[in-house]
């Protein structure tokens, strides 16, 4: 059984490829390195060069494995469905050029949800129709990765989007086949959908085949529950924290995973807002060296 830390380009604020405000792609490779990770994601698709030529050079210059990629669109959106389709194939592609494994889906901050986000009981839900249309969209780019590429496809949750709070995952995970569909599982979200992480961990420890570590700011969570914060206020205020800075109970999570003998991938997402003062060199060694510190090698 062996774990391995990565990190992603969202560490360093990356989110949208189009951003003016991304930092070098190359950059991103070099910091990862030199903090002492030996894998990346590929991040937002086109964020990276797609030409496999240039980039496995540049992967092979930093002893970087590329790990897997997102694909962070409208799953809730029937309207943006050809760009959902878009961000699957080209994130597929550019996943087997490189010999990755890991396709996560991610239904990306809806209006309808942002200023809900972390507040189950007040966050608007789909009617039976369109939740059926939803799922089916999932289930399709699911099939698309494993089916035609090959990969291994999981479903992450993720805050501000319709695929957010434990019941919605749980509910996905019953009605979508485990053979296309895995868990991406972040630690982090669902700390800030307003649940326990570990106790999640433990219960689908068997269909979980990719870990993202984040950890949420319990002062910063409590004030944006409190004062209704939106989603991307929340992470104004720095909601994503360092590792083991926050709520989430990193020993334990190790503790199950390393009883469940998980083998795989655990990749480090502190979500950085670009516009703050935020030093992700130094955040991706501090939390590099944290998990080093509590038994993770």
């Amino acid at each position: 059984m062996t774990i391995r830390i990565g990190n992603a380009p969202c560490s360093w604020g990356v989110e949208f490829a189009d951003d003016p405000r991304n930092p070098p792609w190359r950059k991103v490779l070099q910091d990862c390195a030199e903090a002492g990770y030996k894998g990346i994601e590929l991040g937002p698709v086109g964020f990276m060069p797609e030409d496999p030529a240039v980039l496995v050079e540049a992967l092979a210059e930093h002893d970087l494995e590329l790990i897997g990629g997102v694909v962070f669109r409208a799953f809730h959106d029937p309207a943006q469905w050809d760009d959902v389709l878009d961000g699957t194939h080209r994130t597929c592609k550019a996943l087997n050029a490189h010999g990755a494994k890991h396709l996560v889906l991610i239904d990306s901050i809806s209006e309808r949800r942002a200023p809900t986000a972390g507040r189950a009981n007040e966050s608007e839900q789909m009617d039976a129709a369109e939740w059926s249309a939803f799922s089916d969209r999932l289930a399709e780019a699911a099939r698309i990765g494993t089916e035609d590429y090959g990969l291994i496809v999981g479903i992450h949750a993720h805050a501000g989007g319709f695929m957010d709070f434990e019941p919605e995952l749980e509910r996905l995970l019953n009605e979508v086949d485990e053979k296309i569909l895995k868990i991406c599982f972040d630690t982090g979200h669902h700390s800030y959908a307003g649940f326990d992480p570990v106790a999640f961990i433990k219960r689908h420890i068997d269909r979980i085949s990719y870990m993202h570590f984040k950890d949420i700011d319990p002062t910063v969570k409590a004030d944006a529950i409190a004062n209704r914060t939106g989603f991307y206020d929340a992470c104004g205020q720095g909601i994503f924290c360092k590792l083991g800075l926050g709520d989430v109970d990193f020993p334990a999570v190790r503790q199950v995973l390393l009883d469940a003998g998980f083998d795989g991938w655990c990749t480090v997402e502190q979500d950085c807002d670009p516009t703050l003062d935020v030093t992700p060199m130094a955040d991706a060694r501090y939390n590099r060296e944290y998990l080093e510190s509590i038994g993770f090698k």
